[in-house]
């Protein structure tokens, strides 16, 4: 298994790195494309009583219990609407299956290291340490996320006891 460590982007290496890019709002960020199970239009979920809102509930995928998470509310992107472009991304991620909500799927990139930026300081007043880096494509400026650090973090509360 991949641990967060290993999905930091370091531009040092030369390495290429493969991305599933996906739109909230006006911004596109990128995942680890290894971490995507499928992609799905989105469709009703079964809601939960007292889960965080950005826990939009559970659905039953072949069997699986798969929560839910809407990325524009746990970003604080602004209220969610949900028409035909509207996806649901199954990750993998820590031996779990998440679901998460996304405007649009864009397509799968190849960006080498060194189109890699790392991400900007903003201090206390901005958590940034989902962002792995900032990576331009095509004139597109794609916000690099580590999904895996992400979904796993104490303050989703999808997964327990996880050793990152």
């Amino acid at each position: 298994m991949q641990t967060s460590q290993e999905t930091r982007v370091d531009a040092s290496t030369g390495n290429t790195n493969e991305f599933l890019t996906f739109t909230l709002g006006k911004e596109e960020y990128g995942i680890d494309i290894l971490k995507v199970q499928e992609i799905r239009g989105y469709d009703a979920v079964t809601h939960i009583a007292n889960t965080p809102e950005f826990i939009k509930g559970i659905i039953n995928l072949r069997g699986i219990i798969v929560p839910i998470v809407d990325m524009r509310i746990k970003f604080k992107l602004g209220t969610p609407v949900y028409d035909q472009f509207t996806v649901v991304i199954i990750l993998n991620v820590a031996n779990r299956v998440v679901g998460m909500v996304v405007d649009g799927v864009s397509d799968v990139i190849t960006l080498p290291a060194s189109q890699i930026q790392p991400p900007p300081e903003f201090g206390a007043a901005m958590d940034t340490q989902y962002i792995v880096g900032l990576g331009t494509f095509e004139e597109r400026m794609i916000i690099l996320v580590d999904i895996e650090r992400l979904m796993t973090s104490r303050e989703m509360e999808l997964v327990d006891n996880v050793a990152i």
